[in-house]
């Protein structure tokens, strides 16, 4: 725990556009549960990018092997994957480089131009998310819920980030009111009834899954470009 650091909540674009210090900019449901699946599945690095049309010309040009993402909750047609967690678990992406886009957490990611710099979260990577901020040593620490790309804000968002602000506090927060909460929104109604093929059960039982891995997820500029890898923080 720091003493010193400021911790602030945002939400939605506009509050990754403000995000400054050291930024988390969290997608539970799904994208940053996803891309923590492809890092556990060997994927070497992540480009995150805006839009469609960029990912396509980034593989094109030998950027990445893989494309993964979603347009309203659906993967584009050129796509190799959507953005299900359940459905990237079966892949084997060993020293792949995967581009990804979505319409929120990617979308924050590329926002955050007031960061020094920036880690993708998600309750599967809560813990080691949050020793990662505190080993910055950044005097403030901006947590942002993304929410919906209609610029709704989200149950899971919002109580990711309280929960990572209890961490950061030293305090160990409660991991099964965090689910119970999530559990009931209406966000997490769609996956219990998978509502369309595009959705899996599965993909709320992983996004719920706290701390199911020991890494963060770490997000460099590179060429222009956010690119993400594992970082394994201190404990």
């Amino acid at each position: 725990m720091t003493d010193d650091a400021e911790i602030r909540i945002e939400s939605l674009l506009d509050g990754a556009r403000r995000a400054a210090g050291a930024v988390a900019v969290i997608d539970v449901l799904r994208a940053f549960t996803t891309a923590a699946v492809a890092f556990a599945n060997g994927a070497d690095r992540i480009v995150m990018v805006a839009d469609v049309d960029e990912a396509l010309r980034l593989r094109a040009v030998g950027g990445g092997q893989i494309c993964m993402g979603e347009v309203k909750g659906r993967a584009p047609d050129a796509f190799d994957f959507g953005n299900s967690p359940f459905e990237l678990s079966r892949a084997d992406l060993r020293g792949k480089t995967v581009i990804q886009r979505t319409s929120a957490g990617t979308q924050g990611i590329v926002a955050t131009i007031a960061a020094e710099c920036r880690y993708a979260a998600a309750l599967v990577t809560a813990r080691s998310t949050a020793r990662a901020l505190l080993a910055t040593r950044q005097s403030r620490i901006t947590l942002v819920a993304m929410g919906l790309d209609d610029g709704s804000r989200t149950d899971e968002d919002e109580l990711c980030a309280l929960h990572l602000r209890n961490l950061l506090r030293g305090q160990s927060g409660d991991v099964e009111a965090v689910r119970r909460l999530i559990r009931a929104s209406g966000q997490a109604m769609k996956y219990r009834y998978a509502v369309g093929r595009h959705l899996h059960p599965e993909d709320l039982d992983i996004a719920l899954d706290v701390d199911r891995y020991d890494f963060a997820i770490r997000v460099d500029i590179e060429e222009g470009r956010p690119v993400a890898r594992r970082d394994i923080p201190p404990s």
